[in-house]
This record gives structure tokens, sequence and C-alpha cells, in this order.
């Protein structure tokens, strides 16, 4: 099999693209990230079953609660747009479509997990 890939590139420890391993590690660190948040809101989410409107937006105005529950939407939107992309990259042929659908895939990630942070947000703080 052949290295597509220039000298230099193989010095760099870059793929063809020049961009692969970096995308590669990112998504990584965002999985290994998302594990203990994770954990967390599957704890929380238990914890706070059967809770009323209040009793959920006194836990949600607790600073680690914010934080931490901000952190879970924009990693999890995050790795999410990450994997899609790479779905989009191996899956789609045309480029126009190719980069129609990732430009699509990052609005919407970028919408929805600011959506869903302005609303922790708006609840934590009382808005």
């Amino acid at each position: 099999m052949s290295d597509l890939r220039t000298p230099l590139a193989r010095v760099r420890h870059l793929g063809s693209a020049r961009s692969g391993t970096h995308h590669w590690w990112v998504q990584r660190l965002s999985a290994l990230a998302l594990v203990p948040l994770t954990i967390w809101f599957a704890i929380a989410v238990v914890q706070l079953i059967g809770a009323d409107y209040v009793t959920v937006k006194l836990w949600l105005a607790k600073p680690y609660s914010m934080i931490a529950m901000i952190a879970t939407i924009a990693l999890s939107f995050y790795h999410g747009q990450l994997g899609l992309q790479v779905v989009i990259e191996d899956y789609i042929t045309a480029e126009w479509q190719k980069l129609t659908a990732i430009i699509l895939v990052k609005f919407a990630a970028v919408a929805l997990g600011l959506t869903g942070i302005v609303a922790v947000l708006r609840v934590g703080l009382g808005g």
C-alpha cells in the first residue's frame, strides 16, 4: 500500500489532508472528557427523578452543577459534530454535497448547543 503523504508530512506525522491527526486526537479527547461528565449527568438525572421545578432550579443554580451541565452540553455537541463530519467525509462523494452537509452539521451543533446552554443559564440564574 502506498503512502500518499509528502515526505515532509511523514516527518511531521500529518495525514494527506494535514488535519486528520488533529481531528482524530480532538475526537478522542472529547470522548475521554465526556466519560466522567456522562456518568455525572446520569447520576444527577436519577437523583432528580420526581423532583419539582424549584428543586431542579436550586440544584442547577449551584456553580458546579451549572458548569458541569454546560460542559456536558458543549462537549456532547462538539463530539457529535466531529463524528458526523467523519461519516460525511467518508460516505458522501460529491464535494458540494459534502461541504454543504458539513456546514449544516456545524451550524446545527452550534445552534443546538447554544440553545441548551442558554436554557441552563436561564433556569440556573433564574431568568
